[in-house]
């Protein structure tokens, strides 16, 4: 459902992430990576940072892939929630897209 570590990195680097954090990502797997997105996209909408939250959503949107029926399915499913949650943020929405990000992490981390 996602790309490779190596695309997903480029596109958390090309979104402005901090330079403090470019040994790990660069190191990161692409599971630790995606827990990295994950976790800064649930902790900017617990500030109610729009523009963070964007980024990051931006990112896992930008990290689904499409190979084949089973993963397209699963990944346009995703691409929905990402749009919704950056529509909420929008909307002031806050607390909505922290339980949605947070579940989805959570979902997340038992697969992985």
């Amino acid at each position: 459902m996602y790309q490779s570590s190596a695309a997903l990195k480029r596109n958390y680097m090309n979104n402005g992430a901090g330079t403090y954090l470019a040994n790990d990502i660069l190191e990161a797997s692409p599971e630790k990576l995606l827990m990295k997105v994950y976790d800064y996209a649930i902790t900017n909408s617990k500030l109610g940072d729009l523009e963070k939250t964007n980024k990051a959503l931006n990112i896992l949107i930008g990290a689904l892939r499409y190979d084949n029926e089973e993963v397209q399915n699963i990944s346009l499913g995703l691409r929905r929630l990402y749009e919704y949650c950056q529509e909420e943020m929008r909307n002031k929405n806050f607390e909505s897209v922290h339980k949605i990000l947070t579940e989805l992490r959570d979902a997340w981390l038992k697969i992985l």
